[in-house]
């Protein structure tokens, strides 16, 4: 017997299914690989992360610790492998890639509620509460029945939106070295203003240096897309030869950017700096902080071993892209993660609009919840505006639908305190202090 359909076993759908498994639902989770690849993932497991292992800030007074901190207060299965297979990475919260897929994986195979069906879903579920949480790399079949199914509700409401076509962005991924190929003589151990240790290898430049590598990426070939598509980005998540060619100093201001960090055995500031963060627990592979790139292979190789510490580099991973889709939530989701046209049919993760990975499995935490609630007759749940995730799920449900893009969570959408406190880190610790004590019960 099945309670609840899950489409999609990345974030959103894994934590949609351990949430309303937990709840007592029988849950069928369909994923299609490894029947159906992905240009993207590598592995047949659920919870695969692609883009990074960084699952950002973990800070206490940060938004995406508050995230954190919410997600762990509802039971979160991805917080909870989180934690299991962190590795060190300073003040973010970073995971050995593959050990956290496996210990997702396994978790959910085990429960006795979850039922994992390998098969490509083409066409959206008949049977309800169904979930579809199939992500930024939904497969052309199921993309254009949802589009089809919201074209036809946006034509019954006479609305201006405009969603014959889903939205879209294109997401690179960072490169990955292997640490024995990093030269240790040249690169030093040290985390930005010192917080939590010395848990990043980095690669530090002189101002000549950085010039050359700026020079090697701007005349660097990229790899095309189709002449159809504009290239659309994420904006907080920019290729860097996106960065390059917006001015030579923009790289030093974002992933290349040298405050913080001192270089202990000259006790300088280096003119530029590439940042390594370890991929896995063993420490045998680093990724390239933010070194997103859609760079041909062959020029990944020659400018990237510009950078000092990496002339030998072995890369294990080259950087790539590959499109994302995401709906125009606001014209089609109400803040329950339900479809206005349907309330049975419930919609999660990066496809609703969200970026990042625990955003996502926010948005499928609440869904599980929710879809549980739908099936027993009860009323579906709106978390507070006062707290992160709430926030988020607002935005994109309110946002101009003519203008909509991908939202993280941040301070900037949480409504201001009743007492404005002007001091920055006394403000955004009221703000979560505010949160957590708004934080409703799930159950």
């Amino acid at each position: 017997m099945t309670d609840i359909v899950v489409v999609g076993g990345g974030l959103a759908g894994s934590e949609a299914a351990w949430q309303a498994a937990e709840r007592g639902a029988h849950v069928r989770l369909y994923e299609m690989r490894p029947v159906t690849p992905t240009p993207a993932h590598k592995t047949d497991r659920l919870a695969e992360l692609v883009c990074s292992n960084s699952l950002k800030s973990d800070s206490p007074e940060d938004c995406h610790g508050l995230l954190k901190r919410e997600l762990t207060a509802y039971g979160s299965v991805v917080m909870a492998a989180a934690r299991t297979h962190a590795v060190p990475a300073g003040s973010a919260l970073a995971v050995d890639r593959e050990a956290f897929a496996a210990e997702i994986t396994e978790r959910l195979t085990r429960h006795p509620g979850i039922n994992i069906v390998r098969e490509k879903v083409k066409a959206i579920p008949e049977e309800r509460p169904a979930i579809i949480a199939t992500g930024p790399l939904t497969s052309d079949l199921l993309a254009a029945a949802l589009r089809d199914r919201f074209f036809s509700y946006l034509a019954s409401q006479d609305s201006s939106a405009n969603v014959h076509d889903l939205l879209y962005f294109y997401d690179a991924i960072s490169p990955i070295v292997a640490a024995d190929s990093i030269d240790r003589e040249i690169v030093f151990a040290a985390s930005r203003y010192d917080k939590g240790g010395d848990d990043y290898l980095n690669c530090p430049m002189t101002r000549e240096e950085y010039r050359l590598f700026w020079e090697a990426v701007r005349a660097a070939e990229l790899t095309p897309i189709h002449p159809f598509e504009e290239a659309r980005y994420f904006e907080g998540c920019l290729p860097i030869e996106v960065l390059a060619a917006r001015g030579e100093d923009t790289l030093r201001f974002g992933p290349m950017k040298p405050v913080g960090l001192v270089d202990s055995r000259t006790g300088r500031q280096p003119y530029a700096v590439v940042q390594l963060r370890m991929e896995n627990r063993e420490g045998t592979m680093y990724n390239m902080v933010g070194f997103q790139t859609r760079m041909r292979w062959g020029e990944q190789r020659r400018a990237l071993r510009m950078i000092p510490g990496l002339r030998d580099a072995e890369f294990l991973r080259y950087g790539s892209i590959h499109r994302n889709t995401f709906i125009t939530a606001p014209a089609l989701l109400q803040e329950t993660m339900q479809f206005r046209g349907d309330p049975g049919f419930f919609i999660a993760g990066q496809l609703t609009g969200v970026e990042g990975y625990l955003e996502s499995a926010g948005t499928g935490l609440l869904a599980g919840v929710n879809a549980v609630r739908f099936l027993n007759g009860e009323p579906t749940v709106v978390l507070p505006q006062t707290t992160a995730l709430g926030s988020v799920i607002r935005h994109i449900c309110h946002a101009d639908p003519r203008t909509f893009q991908p939202m993280n969570v941040n301070f900037g959408l949480l409504p201001p305190l009743d007492e404005p406190v002007r001091a920055k880190r006394e403000r955004r610790q009221a703000l979560v202090d505010r949160a957590l004590r708004t934080l409703p019960s799930l159950r």
